[in-house]
């Protein structure tokens, strides 16, 4: 199973809507066939070690990453192709939280025979597919929030010079980072002071994130880096009503795709923004600021991994914060977070902070 999860990260990024599954079949304790959720999330994990296994797959034990579908989509149910090739046992880590699976996949290969083990390394599985599973159980993407900071927690000087604090290496994993994601996200203020690219550069991988711009009045002009590849590399804006139609046809003609949200006296409504991205499919979306934004999304509860990178500078007050105004009346207020785990990339340090 542990190897199957490692298959399954492999999709990370590629297979939204769908979830990132791996596969592992094993006969006589050697392991016949592997797979994972294609691009685009199809053909899914099980038909693909399937496929590698073919006649060794009978009689021999499935390790699967999520339970198997139940129903027919644009691909048949993976329940029925596992009982067509003959398993004896199939081994799942964590259920389906879809309603048209939920249990009725595990029930389809009891029904046929086939003894299933459930809940092996089911916490790890709960991690791998949090963002599939928070999209279909609460209508909301996994958002990981990703904060570079000095000593003293600024992220530019008061001019707003930020290249670089971090480190090269410190750049390059969070290039890792965003090819692990479906989308890459920031706000219209980042967007302008910056005029960012948001690919995934340097790694050889060829899958891009969609490109996301949290910009209530479409401000960030579509002659940007993002407006000039948008049809390369695909860029959403997220706006308001009060978008000026000009600015909207500018970014239409550029290839962009423009998503109309709820504003409100803040600008953009944060909780509709992300519930219109997921119903577009999106589960996991890296948010790389700026301030504003990142406030907004702790503010609504709507953060639940944060991933910050820590130099060894100092700028002082005068500096650019690394968090907006939370509106904190007390400390007991303060939304916390439980330190998952610390390393060192280069110079810099990496901690990742998961939602209490």
């Amino acid at each position: 199973m542990a190897h199957a999860l490692r298959l399954g990260a492999r999709g990370l990024g590629r297979t939204w809507p769908n979830p990132a599954v791996g596969c592992v079949i094993v006969k006589a304790g050697r392991v016949v066939g592997r797979g994972w959720t294609c691009p685009g999330g199809r053909p899914h994990a099980e038909p693909v070690a399937l496929a590698q296994a073919g006649a060794a797959a009978l009689g021999a034990t499935a390790y699967v990453t999520l339970e198997p579908c139940s129903h027919h989509g644009r691909t048949p149910p993976c329940a029925e192709a596992l009982i067509a090739a003959g398993l004896a046992r199939v081994v799942t880590a964590t259920g389906d939280p879809d309603p048209r699976v939920s249990g009725r996949g595990h029930a389809m290969l009891r029904e046929a025979g086939i003894a299933v083990t459930e809940r092996v390394l089911e916490a790890e599985a709960r991690t791998a597919h949090a963002g599939f599973q928070k999209r279909v159980t609460e209508g909301l993407p996994f958002v990981t929030l990703k904060l570079a900071a000095t000593l003293d927690g600024r992220i530019a000087t008061a001019s707003g010079e930020s290249r670089w604090i971090t480190g090269s290496l410190a750049r390059r994993a969070v290039h890792a980072m965003r090819m692990r994601h479906d989308a890459v996200m920031v706000g219209v203020g980042t967007a302008i002071a910056d005029d960012p690219d948001l690919s995934v550069r340097d790694l050889g991988s060829g899958h891009q994130p969609v490109r996301i711009v949290v910009d209530s009045l479409l401000r960030h002009a579509p002659d940007s880096r993002l407006g000039r590849t948008a049809r390369q590399v695909p860029v959403w804006l997220c706006h308001g009503p009060a978008a000026p139609e000009a600015a909207r046809a500018a970014w239409a003609a550029s290839g962009a795709i423009l998503l109309e949200c709820p504003a409100g006296p803040d600008g953009l409504e944060a909780e509709a923004v992300l519930r219109r991205l997921a119903a577009e499919g999106l589960t996991r979306i890296f948010c790389e600021g700026g301030a504003r934004l990142g406030a907004a999304l702790v503010r609504a509860g709507l953060c639940d991994e944060l991933v910050t990178f820590t130099a060894g500078k100092l700028i002082g007050e005068e500096g650019r914060g690394a968090m907006g105004a939370l509106r904190l009346a007390r400390l007991a207020e303060a939304p916390a977070y439980r330190l998952a785990s610390l390393d060192t990339v280069g110079g810099d340090l990496l901690a990742r902070w998961q939602r209490l």
